[in-house]
């Protein structure tokens, strides 16, 4: 059974950082392309960052690029997103997900919240 949980949101201060982490299971995070989405209230969900498989190349949105950073622990099955000098802007649910045979699936999401 696919599942994906996200974790590690919360609320910073303007230019903090956060680390969010997508724990998988059902499937090898390795072998699949793993995405990063994010949902501000009023807006569209909209992909963060991508890491595709086995070869770990990236994308990111032009709004995060230089201040996020996707990576894959392939040992502890689990997808990150490391995010710094974070703006009120980024406020919104992150969410995890995959595409597996035609299937998708997402995580349950975790709330970021950035305000002083």
């Amino acid at each position: 059974q696919v599942q994906l949980v996200e974790s590690g949101g919360g609320l910073v201060q303007p230019g903090g950082s956060l680390r969010l982490a997508c724990a998988a299971s059902g499937f090898t995070v390795r072998s699949f392309a793993m995405n990063w989405y994010r949902q501000a209230p009023g807006k569209e969900r909209e992909l963060v960052a991508r890491i595709s498989s086995f070869v770990r190349a990236t994308n990111y949105a032009d709004s995060v690029k230089g201040r996020f950073t996707i990576s894959r622990d392939n040992d502890k099955n689990t997808v990150y997103l490391q995010m710094n000098s974070l703006e009120p802007e980024d406020t919104a649910v992150y969410y995890c997900r995959t595409e597996i045979r035609g299937v998708d699936y997402w995580g349950q999401g975790t709330q970021v919240t950035v305000s002083s």
